[in-house]
């Protein structure tokens, strides 16, 4: 059995049955343990899947909204209207075909993060930063490859998050404030010598 990724405590654990039956039946992603005891490894399993063209963008999304939302009560609620606006995913998929690519760099996770911030491309309800950044982070961070990577930017991280990172408090980040952390957490990284996502443990 894999090992539980550096930082991360426990995993998430959820009621299976009940998410099953609050989600769209296409939106399902196979893969989730069925004990409903979640690990960040078991979300990565479903981005790369969706990668290599085996599971949907739906089911990408679904599998993050239950790691995200976790035990929370509104959780299927939230996560079925989010799914109910992109019924057949296509506008995840314009969201995320940069970060989709074997390395993304700046400007493509800049062009990702706007997508999800506009009406026009990929903007879903109840999907604001603090959720779609869990998207990017999934699918495109690159264990092992350094340099700026995508990360998850909520209410938790950025409260642990000294002034030089660039973060408001709030939660309406812009991309820039997104990118600048992303600098800060890259910096960090190198100079620790461990992962960014190990920069601040978020779980």
């Amino acid at each position: 059995m894999r090992r539980p990724i550096l930082g991360e405590r426990s995993p998430v654990t959820v009621q299976v049955d009940r998410w099953r039956a609050g989600l769209p039946p296409d939106a399902w992603p196979d893969s989730l343990p069925a004990s409903g005891e979640i690990w960040r490894r078991d979300i990565f399993a479903v981005a790369d899947a969706y990668r290599a063209g085996s599971a949907s963008p739906r089911q990408l999304l679904a599998a993050v909204l239950i790691w995200g939302y976790g035990p929370i009560g509104y959780g299927p609620w939230r996560a079925t209207r989010s799914l109910g606006a992109d019924p057949d995913g296509k506008r995840l998929a314009h969201a995320l075909t940069e970060v989709s690519a074997s390395a993304p760099d700046e400007d493509a996770l800049r062009t990702a993060y706007r997508r999800f911030r506009d009406p026009d491309h990929a903007l879903l309800p109840w999907l604001g930063p603090g959720l779609f950044t869990k998207v990017l982070y999934f699918v495109g961070y690159r264990r092992g490859a350094g340099g700026v990577q995508p990360l998850i930017l909520d209410r938790v991280v950025a409260s642990q998050l000294p002034a030089e990172a660039g973060v408001g408090r709030q939660n309406g980040w812009s991309s820039e404030e997104w990118l600048a952390y992303l600098r800060w957490a890259a910096e960090q990284a190198q100079a620790r010598g461990i992962e960014a996502d190990a920069v601040v443990h978020d779980r």
